[in-house]
């Protein structure tokens, strides 16, 4: 039995590391944090367990005490949610990346956008048209899409025909499914999707700084995830957060 006991010993630490860090990321960051945690895989450790959604909802699991031990917002507001509820080492937070909005269409239907005050956005999506983007009330890029179409005096019209997703990349994609005429989205899904090319891009003046601030949940303090927290903002991941289209800080 004594030497039954030393073996469980030995064995249930290493279960528990060969899990890897827990990360609950935003939706825009699905290809990136996917390949950098291939990346950081690769070099021997543990494969991390990413979890993607909208940032809201992501930051209220963590809220409710959701087994999270890194959390990558895609806005201040929510990482600084999760602080005021004392989920998360303060020491540990940094804005890793930023992106830009953009308003995109059918890349067979290529079209041209000055998103500036006098923008025709009735006339540019059509009499039946639609305008998709995440749901301003709980998706990051939804929030930034309503500050600059109320910027450039749009936002009462673009009320009436807005389609409603559930994360960041439900703009894009029904504009590539033709369930919208227009879409908006970050550059970098802009980019990474297949059916859409970027009409316009709004100004940065028309929105609050577009910031991704990465924090260690205080439930996964530990050595292993600040190595990964730390190889987040080292030079391979940066690499791939760059050539997916975000913009390193």
């Amino acid at each position: 039995m004594r030497a039954m006991l030393m073996i469980c010993a030995l064995i249930l630490p290493m279960t528990a590391n060969a899990a890897g860090v827990t990360v609950f990321a935003a939706s825009s960051l699905k290809e990136a944090l996917t390949d950098v945690a291939a990346l950081w895989t690769l070099e021997g450790h543990p494969a991390p367990q990413l979890t993607f959604g909208a940032t809201a909802t992501l930051a209220r699991q963590i809220e409710q005490g959701a087994d999270a031990q890194i959390f990558a917002s895609a806005d201040r507001k929510w990482m600084d949610y999760v602080a005021e509820k004392d989920r998360i080492v303060p020491a540990s937070r940094k804005d890793l990346l930023s992106n830009e909005i953009v308003l995109v269409v059918p890349a067979g239907k290529p079209r041209q956008a000055t998103l500036e005050r006098g923008f025709d956005l009735m006339g540019f999506l059509g009499a039946d048209g639609r305008l998709a983007t995440g749901d301003p009330a709980t998706v990051s890029v939804g929030g930034y899409a309503e500050q600059s179409l109320r910027s450039i005096g749009v936002w009462d019209a673009a009320a009436s025909r807005l389609a409603k997703g559930d994360d960041a990349r439900a703009g894009a994609v029904m504009v590539e499914q033709g369930t919208a005429s227009a879409g908006i989205v970050y550059q970098s899904d802009a980019m990474q999707a297949r059916g859409v090319m970027i009409a316009g891009t709004f100004p940065a003046s028309t929105h609050e700084p577009i910031a991704y601030p990465f924090a260690m949940t205080k439930s996964g303090d530990n050595a292993d995830t600040r190595a990964f927290l730390a190889y987040l903002d080292g030079d391979k991941a940066r690499a791939v957060f760059t050539r997916l289209g975000f913009k390193v800080k």
